[in-house]
């Protein structure tokens, strides 16, 4: 799984950082980026701000994207054999592939 945030629509409510601390953090603009290893993805728009999320943390960045107030947050699941299933995938569709 991979997720990216659209810092267009984030509101800075910091909700997703309350939910998955290690995916998401809060840069001092207040906007909500995403992380991999601790570092922040600062790059708006381009393939540098997509992250891919460890399998421990698939549930949360779910719940965080479900209770994001922006719906900023997108989530592109990957298959098996590596393809990119783009999109915000419904929970219910993470949850059966995780």
């Amino acid at each position: 799984m991979r997720v990216w945030i659209d810092q267009d629509l984030c509101t800075g409510d910091g909700l997703c950082v309350d939910h998955c601390p290690d995916v998401f953090v809060q840069l001092e603009d207040g906007i909500a980026y995403v992380a991999e290893q601790g570092d922040p993805l600062n790059d708006p728009g381009g393939s540098g701000s997509l992250a891919w999320v460890p399998v421990k943390h698939y549930q949360s960045v779910v719940d965080a994207a479900e209770a994001c107030p922006g719906e900023c947050i997108f989530i592109e699941a990957v298959t098996s054999a590596g393809h990119s299933i783009a999109g915000r995938p419904a929970p219910a569709q993470l949850r059966a592939s995780a």
